[in-house]
């Protein structure tokens, strides 16, 4: 089921600002989209708009070809998971998912097979007539998404199901949550306000902040190529540097050094002299250097060393209380206050305008 919002504003009553502004955005049947941004942005307002639960102050909502503006949420074939699994506690895992099916007439035997199918590829099949206080949280989820996918909606709405799990258990609901959805066929809304979710799970990203959004892309489209300041911000871990640089006499320098930032000779054709811009720049793009080498390389010293793995992320100050993370692709302990040298690989430098925030192409 396509849906389009159409400049979608909503204010609650009593509210001088609005909680969302002017949302114009088209989502293909079929995709997995995540609802992305901080606590506050509108990302679940937004949601609950969708399934008919809060009503919209301006603009159109379609399913297909049908605005849905007044259609009531049972009219609207939809499925919603929350953050709270909200399984009935006196029921059973069986009786919990086939509540909805029961409620539409449907007959005792297609309610059966269909909680049974869910139940196996769920992996929960040997739960079904324990009561949800007899689970574990994973186990709870599982049921509530089963409880969602035996009914075949059109549109699976997703918000934070996964916020209440430890972080391995998160890891592989991941997974289930994408076989889930190719499963079920139809489009999805899952929002969240962790960027790794949206990364590892999305066809499409909406990044919210301020009421509105900021960009839509693919995961990759978000991490690369980011249209301004909070974007680049917000998406990555870790999280794009920044650094506050001026242009000035064909040169960009680097505010608390003064030290000359390379970037590709066409982005000069943009700037005026004297401008404000802020230069970024992904921790895995930096050179790092143990002796100072014989190029013009900003030094540092090292704040903090984390070993992740087959990684190192360090955590430098290039200048008084201004840092800059890095990613050295080996197993290196280093202690803090030893000098390194960093330089930039210009092919991945990003240029923003500070007054704006706006990334300068």
């Amino acid at each position: 089921m396509d849906i389009k919002f159409k400049n979608i504003s909503k204010r609650y009553m009593g509210n001088i600002k609005y909680t969302l502004e002017n949302i114009n955005l088209n989502i293909k049947s079929g995709e997995f989209v995540v609802l992305l941004g901080p606590s506050g942005c509108g990302k679940t307002t937004l949601l609950r708009m969708i399934a008919g639960l809060n009503s919209i102050t301006k603009g159109e909502l379609f399913f297909g070809n049908t605005k849905v503006n007044n259609l009531e949420p049972k009219d609207r074939n939809i499925a919603m998971v929350f953050q709270s699994y909200a399984l009935y506690p006196h029921m059973s895992v069986y009786k919990n998912m086939a509540y909805s099916l029961k409620i539409k007439g449907i007959k005792k035997e297609q309610i059966d097979k269909r909680v049974k199918v869910v139940a196996k590829i769920l992996q929960i099949d040997h739960l079904l007539f324990n009561k949800p206080s007899e689970i574990s949280g994973g186990q709870c989820q599982r049921v509530a998404l089963g409880r969602a996918v035996v009914r075949k909606p059109s549109i699976f709405l997703m918000d934070e199901p996964l916020s209440n799990l430890d972080a391995k258990l998160r890891d592989s609901m991941r997974i289930e949550l994408v076989k889930i959805h190719k499963l079920a066929n139809s489009t999805t809304l899952y929002v969240t306000h962790d960027q790794l979710d949206a990364m590892t799970m999305a066809d499409k990203i909406v990044l919210f902040n301020n009421q509105k959004i900021q960009q839509v892309g693919t995961p990759i489209e978000m991490y690369n190529n980011p249209n301004n300041l909070f974007v680049a911000s917000f998406i990555g871990s870790p999280s794009m540097n920044l650094l506050d640089c001026t242009y000035e006499n064909k040169k960009i320098i680097l505010d608390e050094t003064k030290k000359e930032i390379q970037i590709p000779s066409l982005l000069f054709k943009k700037l005026k002299n004297k401008q404000k811009v802020v230069i970024g720049i992904r921790s895995e793009n930096i050179f790092v250097n143990e002796k100072k080498p014989k190029n013009d390389a900003l030094e540092c010293s090292v704040v903090v060393s984390e070993l992740t793995g087959k990684d190192t992320v360090i955590t430098l100050e290039y200048s008084f209380n201004k840092y800059i993370q890095v990613t050295v692709f080996k197993q290196i302990k280093y202690q803090i206050g030893d000098k390194l040298w960093i330089s930039f690989n210009n092919k991945y430098i990003h240029l923003f305008d500070k007054k704006t925030t706006f990334k300068i192409k």
